[in-house]
């Protein structure tokens, strides 16, 4: 991750922006051989991950690697949106995020279900953690060091 190319993440509204009032992380554009195997480990979660929420699952829009370092964050938001500046934001059942590291403090995923109390992930490294695209989260501050993970959406 500390090889790649480093630019500011984007916010999907009307089209995709930097708004560093929603989120403050950087989007790390990766080596081949990195996406290669980050691609084999994310199709072989396919068959659980259709089991376990009982959805067929098509494909997937692809892996972005995330930074989010000292500050960084995410407001409250869902993942599956209709916008015609991506339309495949509509198509997005399940949400998966892969911790690749856990010597940072903050940065936990919680989730913000309907009718639930709000849940909070802890990140380890080489967790993943699905969820309904749907479902409002956030990743909250990161107080020291750098929160690397890997977000991709199934279809």
């Amino acid at each position: 991750m500390d090889a790649g190319e480093v630019e500011p993440a984007e916010v999907l509204r009307e089209g995709a922006a930097e708004e560093p009032d929603v989120r403050n992380a950087a989007s790390i554009e990766v080596e081949e051989s990195v996406l290669a195997l980050v691609e084999v480990a994310l199709e072989r979660s396919r068959e659980a991950l259709s089991a376990f929420f009982g959805v067929e699952l098509e494909s997937r829009e692809g892996p972005g690697f995330l930074c989010y370092s000292e500050g960084g964050f995410y407001k409250p938001h869902r993942d599956r949106a209709h916008t015609d500046a991506w339309p495949d934001a509509a198509r997005r059942l399940l949400t998966v995020v892969l911790f690749l590291n856990d010597n940072f403090a903050g940065g936990e995923l919680q989730l913000l279900p309907e009718d639930v109390d709000p849940i909070l992930i802890r990140p380890r490294a080489g967790m993943l953690v699905a969820f309904d695209a749907a479902t409002l989260h956030e990743v909250t501050p990161v107080i020291a060091g750098c929160r690397y993970s890997v977000v991709d959406w199934w279809l």
